[in-house]
């Protein structure tokens, strides 16, 4: 029909069959930020909000979400991730979010990484909203991916 992988030939949702496709090392990396006041922030860095160290919270979030994503996304396949990380980065106006999900499988992980960077960032609002209920949440987008048929590709 389009040429997007997950409708059939008369336009209706599918599921990708994989099962034919070999095993590769795969890895994609995500991206995200969340702005927020220069009050918020510092009580962030200072680890000064009333919910604790936030950002710890939010890895553990990010990386739970990461390993759920087929169970959010309608047609992604649960995959048995190998590896995922989630890093934090104070920025001018906010905090920036970076995750990697990597695996050996017949299938990409830019989903678990999108997933993870996403969810870290809702974390960091929840539990900042009680300061900040302005936080705004953002630049969400896949910026580097390995491995698979379609070779490598990185953000322009």
């Amino acid at each position: 029909m389009s040429g997007l992988t997950h409708l059939d030939e008369q336009g209706r949702a599918r599921m990708v069959d994989v099962g034919g496709k070999p095993e590769t090392q795969r890895v994609a990396i995500a991206l995200g930020r969340i702005r927020m006041s220069a009050a918020t922030l510092a009580a962030l860095r200072d680890g000064k909000t009333p919910k604790g160290d936030v950002l710890a919270v939010a890895r553990v979030a990010g990386i739970m979400a990461a390993k759920r994503t087929g169970e959010l996304i309608p047609l992604c396949h649960p995959l048995a991730l190998d590896a995922v990380s989630v890093e934090f980065a104070f920025v001018e106006d906010g905090i920036e979010a970076r995750a990697t999900a990597s695996l050996t499988g017949r299938t990409g992980v830019e989903m678990e990484a999108l997933t993870a960077v996403s969810v870290a960032l809702l974390t960091v609002y929840d539990m900042a909203k009680a300061i900040d209920k302005a936080m705004i949440l953002g630049d969400i987008r896949l910026i580097e991916k390995r491995g698979g048929k379609s070779g490598d590709w990185r953000a322009p």
